[in-house]
């Protein structure tokens, strides 16, 4: 998979419009969004195959990759609304898209925007009424990261006319959330 390299910005502000598939990059905080950048720029000369942006993956389980399971172990988080992939809704739509050879780049996402705060609510709510964390700004976190991370907004404008099924991302976390609480039973 993919993840943009874009970030906020006047062109794409917090609350405003969302990067396209064919909005150019904008974000070259860590060697990991240079790199994804350079790959993701390559690919499109191959009209043959399907990208799919990814961002923040999300799991119905607390696997060691899950976003959920990262940000958990965090005692600070950031505030800011953000794309993000609930990959139990998500994966049948890969499928699906792969099976009607659909071609190009895709940003894959559930349609809207979620903050790490409001991820960690329905966490609160939903599967630890114990648990508790603080929130910073990105200056604050910036100053302990190794790199710096990007937080923005995909359109999923495409996904949708190709998938109009496609779970909004509240939803999807709600039943992520879910799901988590019924495994620790």
């Amino acid at each position: 998979h993919i993840v943009i390299c874009g970030q906020y910005d006047d062109d794409h502000p917090i609350g405003g419009k969302g990067f396209k598939e064919e909005d150019a990059p904008n974000f070259d905080g860590s060697f990991y969004s240079k790199t994804k950048a350079m790959v993701q720029e390559m690919m499109r000369n191959y009209t043959c195959l399907l990208l799919l942006r990814l961002r923040m993956p999300i799991s119905g389980d607390l696997h060691a990759r899950s976003f959920i399971t990262k940000i958990i172990g965090y005692e600070k988080v950031i505030n800011i609304p953000n794309s993000m992939t609930v990959l139990i809704d998500m994966l049948p739509l890969a499928m699906q898209l792969t099976q009607t050879r659909q071609k190009g780049v895709i940003n894959f996402t559930n349609p809207g925007v979620i903050s790490h705060s409001e991820v960690l609510s329905m966490y609160k709510e939903i599967v630890d009424p114990s648990f508790t964390w603080q929130t910073f700004t990105i200056e604050e976190q910036d100053k302990i990261l190794k790199a710096k991370r990007s937080n923005n907004y995909l359109d999923t404008t495409r996904l949708e006319q190709l998938c109009p099924a496609v779970v909004p991302i509240h939803d999807a976390v709600r039943a992520a959330m879910m799901a988590i609480a019924g495994q620790q039973q």
